[in-house]
């Protein structure tokens, strides 16, 4: 009965991750074809002139650009991503964390969005550029779903350490 309940819970928690995921992932997906089918690499769009634009952004490395011209290498780091979120979604924590399954669902629409991309067209596309008349975010670099998806999974994992990693402190021996 004890590994009934466990399953039951399992998918509980699988369609709960399922239920975070998905509007998500097909939220970036959506996104990036408006912006494919509407905006020019040439042709930003200003919403809020001088600090929102939406861009048409073609990125063959990572987070900010960096590592340019990668993007096999960035398949196989997602594809590994992927497996690690499997691993860590099959494996059950008993209590349910969650903190741990929001960040899990977060990461697997993240890097599915941005791995779709690099598969379809061999490059991410980022499309949300914010200027925040800031050193060094001046204008912060674009950026898409699926990236806010993965940064925000990396804001919970850290809560997540913080908040598991607290025990209580024993008292003090008297003297």
């Amino acid at each position: 009965m004890c590994n009934n309940a466990r399953g039951q819970h399992a998918n509980i928690d699988m369609k709960y991750i399922l239920f975070l995921s998905l509007p998500l992932y097909l939220l970036d997906l959506v996104t990036k074809t408006c912006v494919l089918w509407n905006i020019k690499p040439e042709q930003p769009r200003a919403v809020i002139p001088g600090f929102f634009d939406l861009v048409h952004i073609t990125n063959t490395g990572a987070a900010f650009g960096s590592f340019k011209n990668n993007n096999n290498f960035f398949v196989m780091l997602s594809i590994l991503a992927l497996l690690f979120v499997v691993i860590l979604l099959l494996r059950r924590n008993t209590p349910p964390d969650k903190w741990r399954d929001v960040s899990l669902g977060l990461l697997l629409a993240g890097v599915l969005g941005n791995l779709t991309d690099r598969l379809l067209y061999g490059h991410v596309i980022d499309f949300l550029l914010f200027d925040l008349h800031i050193p060094y975010a001046h204008p912060w670099p674009a950026f898409n779903v699926a990236d806010s998806c993965i940064c925000v999974a990396v804001l919970c994992f850290i809560i997540h350490s913080f908040r598991s990693n607290k025990r209580p402190v024993a008292p003090a021996p008297s003297l």
